[in-house]
């Protein structure tokens, strides 16, 4: 148990573990968009377009706080970006929670989606900066770990205070909130470039332009962004294909919680797999387990079927999870990390978009050989990590080999 330990959780600097609780309690308490449909629909009266539209307010709003964070995680540095947006997202989700009027409503989803999604960017760029590169895979296993965890038990809670009140719903998520602003505010340092006392930030040389113009990045971007539409085909298409053939709604549920058990019971296993192995062939594993995982999904027509098929898929998430976010660190410029973190997370919205859009079409005209074809397209990413991989270790190898530049802040240091 002791060698466990050590290998898994020990030696990490005391900020993370303040940050991963602040991830736990943010997403165990993060209610509020699991049920807003609903709230909207049932309690407010709107038409399922209606209250469509109001829920892509949200979404709209959480890309423009994913660009905002990552600038102002650079700018401001972490910790205060961190706190502005939380601090605000209470607020806003009171708020919410509280008002009476359309229009208002539609405001404050929106600007609780640029507050909440101003986070990962400033959460992740902070994590880099306090963990050594050694210990990052597994620093950001146990963040994906507490991620799910905090997922699979909001789900549980938020539809039994659901049945009690949408208004206690929404001001639980505030509370959450506003637990993770105190353990910040408390217990975490500045780590970014307004880190040293009485002395403004340095601002860094290049911006948002300098991460859309690079090439190497770029292309991790793109093939992460082939993973996220893959992943989001089993929460936005699965269900059709489930009721297609014949399955109640409880059957998707049950195959969502195994997945999210298999999560929470192997996660924390996978660095002693993967830590020492080249980052690109651990991820060109991952995508295409995912691949073949869901294609397995257009052969499927019962409840064990579909299970196997989400242990598949399931594994290539988990082996993903950690190497992704490590490149996405490596690749990232010490004094433009936040930004480049925000064009990353960027990936996510925008597979929010295309997931159900595409997928929807393609299951609509191909029927099961959608599935097949998101096996191909899985294999295909796989591929274009082997390619890419040689070219990113080149830049890492560079960079680890180049002196960081010194700034008239840090030349003090």
């Amino acid at each position: 148990m002791r060698t466990w330990y050590r290998a898994n959780l020990g030696g990490l600097p005391g900020a993370y573990w303040y940050l991963w609780a602040g991830t736990l309690i943010n997403r165990l308490g993060g209610f509020a968009v699991l049920f807003l449909s609903l709230y909207l629909t049932s309690a407010r009266g709107l038409s399922p377009a209606a209250a469509g539209l109001v829920v892509g307010a949200h979404g709209v709003g959480g890309a423009l706080g994913v660009l905002a964070g990552g600038v102002l995680a650079d700018r401001w540095g972490r910790r205060s970006t961190l706190l502005a947006c939380h601090a605000a997202a209470t607020v806003l989700m009171l708020a919410l929670a509280f008002s009476p009027w359309l229009p208002v409503i539609t405001v404050v989803t929106a600007l609780i989606g640029f507050a909440q999604q101003m986070a990962p960017p400033a959460f992740v760029a902070a994590i880099v900066d306090v963990v050594p590169e050694p210990d990052r895979t597994r620093a950001f296993n146990l963040q994906f770990w507490a991620v799910n965890l905090g997922m699979a038990g909001a789900s549980l809670l938020a539809g039994m205070v659901a049945e009690v009140s949408f208004t206690l719903l929404f001001t639980l998520d505030a509370t959450a909130t506003f637990i993770t602003f105190v353990i910040l505010l408390l217990r975490v340092p500045e780590t970014g470039a307004a880190r040293e006392s009485g002395t403004a930030p340095n601002e860094p040389r290049g911006g948002l332009h300098t991460a859309l113009t690079d090439r190497t990045f770029l292309t991790f971007v793109g093939l992460t962004f082939v993973l996220a539409v893959l992943t989001l085909q089993t929460s936005t298409i699965l269900p059709l294909a489930m009721r297609a053939d014949g399955l109640r709604p409880s059957a998707y549920g049950l195959v969502t919680a195994f997945a999210g058990v298999l999560i929470v019971l192997g996660q924390l296993f996978v660095p002693r797999l993967i830590t020492g192995r080249v980052k690109g062939r651990v991820l060109a594993v991952a995508v295409a387990l995912l691949g073949l995982g869901i294609g397995m999904v257009g052969g499927a027509d019962t409840l064990p079927v579909y299970l196997v098929a989400a242990a598949v898929w399931t594994a290539g998430s988990m082996l993903a999870a950690p190497p992704n976010a490590e490149i996405n660190a490596e690749l990232s410029p010490p004094e433009l990390r936040g930004r480049y973190q925000s064009v990353f997370y960027l990936t996510f919205p925008a597979a929010g978009f295309v997931a159900p859009a595409v997928g929807g079409w393609s299951l609509e005209h191909l029927g099961n050989w959608h599935w097949a074809l998101c096996g191909l397209v899985g294999v295909l990413a796989a591929v274009g990590h082997l390619l890419a991989s040689p070219a990113r270790e080149r830049r890492v190898a560079a960079t680890i080999a180049t002196p960081p530049r010194v700034s008239a802040a840090s030349g003090r240091r």
